[in-house]
Formats: structure tokens, sequence, C-alpha cells
């Protein structure tokens, strides 16, 4: 059960329901009567920092530099370091969408990544691994990730793994649940 209650667009001050329609327009529907994601309700328990959250979000899955395959690599790993059910809920059918291979998405459940799998896919898998768990990046992940996608596209990768480490640690802080018919084989 949440720990802090989800919020609705008209439970919330008229001044911040702005911010609501904002990250509505930009996550999508979940549910018919659900507008947004339970994640993104939540937050909006501070407003502010809701659309702070929000906004960098959407620059990281909208507007970043990163392949969407480099990109959904990155966030399924970070989901499976921080153990978030909800993120990787999210974000494996979206892997699969963009091409993630069902090897990739096995090796990083399973937390084998990124032994066994391409090195170009590897690589992000441990620079998650890395920055999740050590705060950093070895000389050898920063090289290899750098000589991949360059300097602005390491710059965008760095900051997507921060960003959705610091979700999935306030996501489980806050105990937010899964929407109706979303499952997570993470912890299986």
């Amino acid at each position: 059960m949440a720990r802090v209650p989800y919020q609705n667009r008209e439970d919330l001050p008229e001044s911040a329901q702005p911010i609501y329609d904002r990250i509505a327009k930009t996550r999508g529907s979940v549910e018919p009567n659900t507008p947004m994601p339970n994640s993104f309700r939540a937050l909006l328990n501070s407003p502010p920092a809701a659309e702070a959250v929000g906004a960098l979000g959407e620059f990281l899955r909208f507007n970043t530099s990163l392949d969407p395959v480099i990109r959904e690599i990155a966030i399924i790993s970070v989901a499976r370091q921080t153990n978030s059910d909800y993120e990787w809920a999210h974000h494996e059918p979206i892997a699969r969408q963009v091409g993630v291979s069902d090897q990739v998405i096995e090796a990083i459940r399973t937390n084998r990544a990124p032994m066994g799998l391409p090195a170009k896919d590897g690589i992000f898998a441990q620079a998650a691994k890395e920055l999740v768990n050590d705060g950093t990046l070895a000389d050898r992940t920063y090289q290899a990730v750098d000589h991949l996608i360059g300097p602005q596209g390491t710059v965008d990768l760095i900051v997507l793994i921060g960003y959705y480490a610091m979700l999935s640690t306030a996501l489980n802080a806050l105990g937010i649940e899964m929407e109706p018919g979303l499952s997570s084989d993470l912890n299986d």
C-alpha cells in the first residue's frame, strides 16, 4: 500500500492543476479513470517536486540524444539494481518495443548482465550497475561508453541512470503500487 495518497487533478489546488495537466499529457493514460501512472500521482503530493521530476523525465524519455535501445537497456538495468518491480513493469515492454533482444532483457532480469551480452549492449547495463552500486563509473566503463556514444551521449546516459535510480528509490520508499493490468517478473 502506498505511503502517500495518489493525487488526482481535482485533489490539487487550482494553482497546481497545470502541473498535473503537463505530466498527464506527456505520460499518457494508463487506465481510463487514471490519467497518469501512480508514480506521478504519488509525487504530486509535492507539486513542485513532481513538476521538476516530470520535466527531467520528459527530456530523458523523449528528447535525449540516446538511441531508444540504449535508453531502455539502461532503465531496466537500473530497475534490476534497485529491485524496482514498478519501473521494470513499465519499461520491460518498452524495451521489447524498441528492439532490445530477449537475451539482453533476460540477462538483465537475472542479474547476469553484462556477462554473455554483446559488448555494445553489455556496456550500458554495466554502466547502470556501476553508477547505482558504486556512484561512479570505472575508467574502462567510462571510456567504452564515451567511445560508443560520445560526450553528449555519455552525459545523457549518466543523467538518465541517475534519474531512474532516484525515481526507483522514491517509488520503493513510498510503496507505489503497479497499476491494474501490470505485473513484473523481476524478482521471480
